[in-house]
């Protein structure tokens, strides 16, 4: 049975512009399986806590080796692994906050990249290998590549790199949003039109890989 993972990690409620665009990635994906399992977690209503040396060492053994402490970390990433495991798609809705992604988010990947879910360096492949990614990215400047900023985009490098690790790299994509911020910083008025060019485009963007996993378990 197909089965949607969706992470929303902005604090700017029904503002947001990265929850615009995985809402309607979501809303598509639904439509298209009614029976499909659906999963919506929101970091930024219900945020997962940071992790201690608690939680890593618990990750790493049987739970019948594990102290109270450890237990009671587990407990709180066992949901979380169990969700990621179970989906044959993840959708991470992703707003750029300071050149980087939200403390939220990097919480919520602390506890599921754990040892269980790295990648076999003889095979390549790992438990969690084959899911589809997408990653639907907001910034209220431009990053793109050539542009002044492009260094300092530390957002989906970051998010790249990360996801190989546990094998989520295969099938990962990206639609970015960008020049979100010009709709309501006056100095940006100029970029207006090409901030609705942007946002349009990733809209559409969103839509068809949402396209695209229908056709893939058609």
């Amino acid at each position: 049975m197909s089965s949607l993972l969706h992470i929303d990690a902005s604090v700017s409620g029904t503002g947001s512009v990265s929850r615009r665009l995985s809402a309607a990635f979501a809303a598509r994906w639904q439509a298209a399986h009614p029976r499909g399992a659906y999963v919506h977690r929101d970091l930024a209503v219900d945020p997962v806590p940071h992790i201690t040396g608690a939680t890593q060492a618990a990750a790493a053994v049987s739970d019948e080796a594990r102290t109270p402490e450890q237990r009671a970390q587990w407990t709180i990433s066992a949901p979380l692994v169990d969700e990621l495991r179970a989906a044959s798609t993840l959708l991470l809705g992703v707003p750029m906050y300071n050149f980087s992604i939200p403390s939220t988010l990097k919480a919520w990947l602390d506890r599921v990249i754990i040892p269980a879910h790295m990648v076999d360096p003889s095979t390549g492949r790992g438990v969690l290998s084959g899911k589809k990614v997408v990653v639907a990215c907001a910034r209220g400047g431009s990053y793109a590549p050539g542009t002044p900023r492009a260094p300092f985009d530390f957002q989906e490098p970051y998010l790249r790199a990360v996801l190989s690790l546990i094998g989520l790299d295969a099938d990962l994509s990206f639609v970015h949003a960008e020049l979100t911020m010009a709709a309501v910083m006056p100095q940006m008025a100029a970029f207006r039109g090409a901030a609705a060019e942007s946002l349009d485009a990733a809209l559409r963007a969103v839509e068809e890989h949402a396209v695209d996993v229908e056709t893939s378990v058609a």
